[in-house]
């Protein structure tokens, strides 16, 4: 590996001790630093406040990487994809029994709700240094310490926007807290909406749109405004940030990079391979989570692991019962056919796609689409796979070196984890350094100008504007294959069927849908996928209260569309250890019991239908001037 020097780096804050072998000194009394970096001469110009701001970016990154990466649990209570973790207790199949408040909320083998509430408070804490210093430090001009500013916002607003909409009513911090606390309140979550789009307008207006790989852009702050914006129901302000946007940052529709050259590749190979994350001529790419390969200190996405099948199980059987395959293949086999291991990944399939996002959005329409399951170079099931188990070799065994075919008699669990189809273009990281093939370190995108377009296509769809909601929708269809939809195709379902075949694996796919769910409930428009329901507010997770679990539909538009969508929840699916269920009130997760009980001098509210909701009290409201925890 590569060793380099990171150029903005976290300055530690130092501890302030005693010497204890100064004797002989006067003033050894006083107290000495254990190093210089202290944030009085750390946080001393631009280049010290965005120091800071790397702990932010950081804790980005493992959103996404390592083993049951936090997205994951994003997209397991969604019309995307389940757990597939079938051979243990524990994993987060019946929420019913995972989603406690006193469960096991942040563990791999569970599933990381806690995660997400303990990281997200800890990336607005750090965000918080640098807004609450932000005069103590000296800057050559105004702009740049307001783009120092602008991308502190950012960072925060990112952390809150995913737990408003994970949690709904949460506690507020907008400034740096230097003593133990334990007043905490639950704040309104669209007062809180509101202090981030004012705060992101900030951002937009002031920080650079040419920035570092890994960096916060200018349209990185614009997309994130177009989010808050769309949940507060502006629309019109995101539909013009999103054609400034894409107006600078068309999308990628011409093959590049040296992936080009290479035989069953195409467009969509490009744009998601490394090289593509890596090209600072991508003009798509809007935000990144970096990792560079062969880079000491980098993290493994292991998304292959993750995300692909158990092809290596002991279930996966040649028809005449003996053993298929193997994880490593013969020296001479590498790179082969028979390389399943080099060629797709070593996978142990802990996110299991649905029949939605394997057969149902790929219609007709997407016969030619380049991102779907009629193109056998982009998608891959088990059946591209071959038997290459050295015994069969062997002993002569007519299925060796042939493909794979299901087992006629494989149980539930094990077709779960280990036969599903996969989109292999976005899924497939080259992880040269490991034997095992699971993921190797490469940038990831968080936002794209693809995205852009399609939260422009849904703002029209609010709007009635259906010739306009098609119109986006085409560009991201058009430049992946796909014939073009008409007004008349256009609803919610055909939006969310979009985003589904385009942002797998980039977008939080139970924000997004929650949001949807506010979006319906606040403004009151008839949803023509489910006959015109109407949804509320005052209704939002379900009648039942506290404890109930409550089954019933039509609450919000979260748990109607992931019951109709999703082929596992409450349709009797058994492991051996679960059911797959889910209920109304998992539109919103639970609050991690030890917040609300290590907060012995203030309330921090539980979410309807979980233990702990009988002591709510209403939530307060975020000022519109001064702060909350610094200056009034």
């Amino acid at each position: 590996m590569k060793n380099i020097t990171v150029k903005n780096t976290i300055a530690p804050v130092a501890l302030i001790g005693l010497s204890l072998f100064s004797a002989c000194e006067e003033s050894w009394l006083d107290p000495k630093p254990l190093s210089f970096y202290t944030p009085e001469n750390a946080y001393v110009d631009a280049e010290g406040m965005y120091s800071a701001l790397t702990a932010c970016e950081r804790n980005s990154r493992h959103e996404y990487f390592g083993d049951a990466a936090p997205i994951i649990t994003e997209l397991i209570v969604t019309d995307v994809a389940v757990e597939g973790t079938t051979d243990k207790a524990g994993p987060a199949m019946n929420l019913d029994v995972s989603f406690l408040p006193d469960a096991n909320l942040d563990n791999n083998d569970r599933n990381k709700v806690g995660y997400f509430w303990r990281e997200g408070f800890k990336g607005i804490k750090y965000a918080n240094v640098v807004i609450s210093r932000i005069d103590d430090a000296t800057y050559k001009d105004e702009a740049e310490r307001n783009a120092v500013l602008g991308a502190a916002y950012f960072q925060r607003a990112y952390r809150y926007y995913k737990l408003v909409h994970q949690f709904g009513d949460i506690p507020y911090q907008d400034w740096e807290i230097n003593a133990p606390k334990l007043d905490f309140y639950s704040y309104d979550r669209w007062s809180i909406m509101e202090k981030m789009k004012e705060e992101l307008e900030f951002a937009y207006q002031w920080v650079p749109e040419v920035v570092d790989r890994g960096r916060t852009s200018k349209s990185a702050c614009g997309v994130l405004l177009m989010k808050f914006s769309m949940s507060l129901g502006d629309f019109d302000r995101a539909i013009q940030v999103g054609n400034e946007i894409v107006a600078k940052h068309p999308l990628m529709k011409e093959r590049f990079t040296t992936n080009k050259s290479k035989p069953n590749t195409n467009l969509m190979h490009d744009l998601h391979s490394v090289e593509a994350k890596l090209d600072m001529t991508n003009t798509e790419g809007l935000m990144y989570v970096v990792s560079y390969p062969e880079i000491e200190g980098s993290d493994r996405i292991l998304l292959m692991r993750n995300a692909t099948p158990y092809w290596a199980a002991g279930y996966i059987l040649t028809p005449d019962g003996k053993k298929g395959t193997t994880i490593l293949v013969a020296n001479d086999l590498t790179g082969t056919n028979l390389d399943n291991n080099g060629l797709y990944g070593r996978g142990i399939g802990r996110l299991r796609p649905t029949n939605y996002l394997q057969y149902t959005i790929w219609t007709d329409k997407e016969l030619n689409d380049m991102r779907g399951r009629f193109n056998r170079d982009s998608w891959k099931s088990p059946e591209d796979l071959y038997y290459n188990e050295p015994s069969l070799k062997s002993s002569g065994n007519e299925w060796y070196g042939k493909n794979l075919v299901k087992p006629a008699n494989m149980a539930v669990s094990d077709s779960i984890r280990g036969w599903f189809s996969w989109p292999h273009y976005k899924l497939f990281v080259p992880d040269p350094l490991y034997s095992e093939k699971q993921g190797g370190q490469t940038p990831w995108y968080v936002y794209r100008s693809a995205e852009v377009y399609l939260m422009m296509a849904e703002c029209y769809y609010w709007k009635n504007q259906l010739n306009e909601a098609a119109t986006a929708l085409n560009e991201v269809r058009t430049r992946a294959g796909a014939d073009p939809l008409t007004a008349a195709d256009v609803n919610i379902g055909a939006i969310l069927d979009e985003r589904a075949r385009e942002l797998y694996y980039e977008e939080f796919r139970h924000v997004e849908l929650v949001r949807i769910s506010y979006t319906y409930a606040k403004i009151g428009k008839p949803c023509e996928v489910f006959n015109n329901r109407v949804y509320k507010l005052d209704n939002f997770s379900g009648p039942g209260g506290t404890g109930s679990n409550v089954k019933q539909e039509g609450y919000n538009f979260y748990y109607d569309w992931v019951v109709a969508k999703n082929n596992f929840y409450n349709k009797g699916v058994v492991t051996a250890y679960a059911e797959y269920k889910i209920s109304v009130h998992h539109v919103l997760w639970p609050v991690p019991a030890d917040a609300i009980s290590s907060n012995t001098r203030g309330v921090i509210n539980q979410n309807i239908g979980y233990p702990g909701a009988e002591n709510n009290i209403p939530p307060l409201t975020v000022p519109k001037e001064g702060t909350v925890n610094g200056p009034k």
